[in-house]
């Protein structure tokens, strides 16, 4: 499949919480791409501002889907949210 959309959230992450946000996205990474409807990728982009988790979709409603499943609502959300020294920048792409 081709990805179609891209989900991508950027969060502010102080340097000393990013081990602990790189296993929430270790953790999540594989159950995501296999469990997920219309999932085809999922990657971690660090840089000195900020933590960047780019998901790959095969449409843009999976992805809008994804942001309300209990993968991201109970698991991923809550490993995460204590990490964040400002809430996160959450966007979807279209790819054209």
């Amino acid at each position: 499949m081709k990805v179609n959309a891209y989900l991508e959230i950027t969060m502010k992450i102080e340097a000393v919480n990013r081990p602990a946000a790189a296993k929430v996205y270790t953790d999540y990474r594989l159950p995501f791409l296999n469990t997920i409807e219309g999932a085809l990728t999922k990657d971690l982009l660090i840089r000195n501002e900020d933590v960047q988790v780019l998901h790959g979709f095969d449409s843009v409603e999976h992805a809008q889907v994804y942001l309300t499943s209990g993968m991201f609502q109970n698991d991923v959300f809550i490993g995460l949210k204590p990490l964040w020294s400002a809430a996160p920048d959450v966007k979807i792409y279209t790819v054209a």
